[in-house]
């Protein structure tokens, strides 16, 4: 549905993104994640028309759109800060694009109405000052704003960024109910990983201006294709030539090279489960409870600390100080 075809945008002579190509399907909640000043925002704000494209085209549905003003292009975007009036009411804060099209008013008000349905504004909230509001109940009028427009596409950027960890929790809930209820193409801009893999469809990582792996949730995280994306996306061990030695000489139809390797937490093991499962033995000096699950930070060497998560019963909590045994399945190590 949206194609960047070798896209560069430029601030002054600054690049700050190159030959991008990337092709994102109708329908599909795609997420732009990556840290702080590598491309993503710029990318969006292309797409919408914000910027200019220095060299390239982007398209919607082989309509050329590169050139086209922003309200000409059938997308909506709800930004970080969310861009509302403040002592405008609700109502018209949704109703505020609809009226600069000259919209009727009955047909301003149904299309109003249903908006706050789908988002769960009630019509007692629709009459109050968006300053009276919670961060949280902001972010709705924010998307009912843009939504109300109907557009082919919705962009978010860093929508849930000011909010508390429990109600990010609760909206991007909410914002995958909407997505999936609606069928709307939905890109999405983050930093945080976990949004990212909880949220989307697939995921493009950005990485100074270049896009370093495109691929599904479980793609980005169980093949990551370069060492960024491997130590970008989620808690992972990285393990020095020292470890990598070891696991060569423990199990020699292992075909690891190089002096460093990566692996999840979550794959290094207290207790084996296969027969290629290396050990290494250590002590616990650290331990993390966070309610479902306990990261544990275990000595193996003087110069390797390797971290495990797991699930425990309370009684089954192991203490600092702890010798303990650890397994890890060669063919899990990362390399690249």
């Amino acid at each position: 549905m949206i194609k960047f075809d070798a896209i560069q945008i430029k601030y002054g002579d600054f690049v700050a993104i190159d030959n991008l190509n990337l092709e994102i399907k109708e329908g599909e909640f795609f997420t732009f994640l990556g840290p702080s000043g590598c491309g993503k925002s710029t990318t969006l704000r292309c797409l919408v028309g914000f910027l200019e494209a220095a060299a390239g085209d982007i398209t919607i549905n082989d309509k050329a759109i590169t050139h086209l003003e922003p309200e000409d292009r059938g997308i909506g975007i709800v930004f970080q800060s969310y861009a509302l009036f403040p002592t405008m009411t609700v109502y018209d804060n949704i109703a505020f694009g609809l009226k600069v099209k000259k919209v009727s008013p009955d047909l301003i008000k149904a299309k109003v109405l249903e908006a706050a349905a789908k988002i769960k504004i009630s019509e007692e909230q629709l009459q109050r000052n968006v300053s009276e509001l919670s961060g949280g109940q902001q972010q709705r009028v924010a998307l009912a704003r843009a939504l109300v427009l109907e557009p082919k596409i919705l962009c978010l950027d860093e929508p849930l960024s000011n909010l508390d960890a429990k109600l990010r929790v609760d909206m991007r809930k909410e914002l995958k109910r909407l997505q999936k209820e609606l069928g709307i193409t939905t890109l999405y801009v983050t930093h945080d990983q976990e949004e990212a893999l909880t949220l989307s469809d697939r995921i493009a990582v950005f990485n100074n201006g270049y896009i370093e792996q495109v691929g599904t949730p479980v793609e980005i995280y169980h093949e990551s294709k370069t060492e960024f994306v491997c130590d970008f996306i989620g808690d992972i061990n990285v393990l020095n030539e020292e470890t990598i030695q070891h696991i060569r000489y423990a199990n020699p139809e292992v075909s690891l090279e190089g002096t460093k390797g990566y692996v999840r937490l979550e794959k290094v093991r207290f207790t084996s489960v296969t027969d290629n499962d290396i050990v290494l033995k250590g002590q616990i000096v650290d331990t993390e409870f966070s309610g479902v699950t306990t990261r544990y930070a275990v000595k193996v060497s003087e110069n390797q600390m390797i971290n495990v998560t797991t699930i425990d019963q309370q009684s089954a909590i192991k203490e600092i100080g702890t010798e303990v045994e650890l397994f890890i399945n060669p063919t899990e190590v990362l390399q690249f």
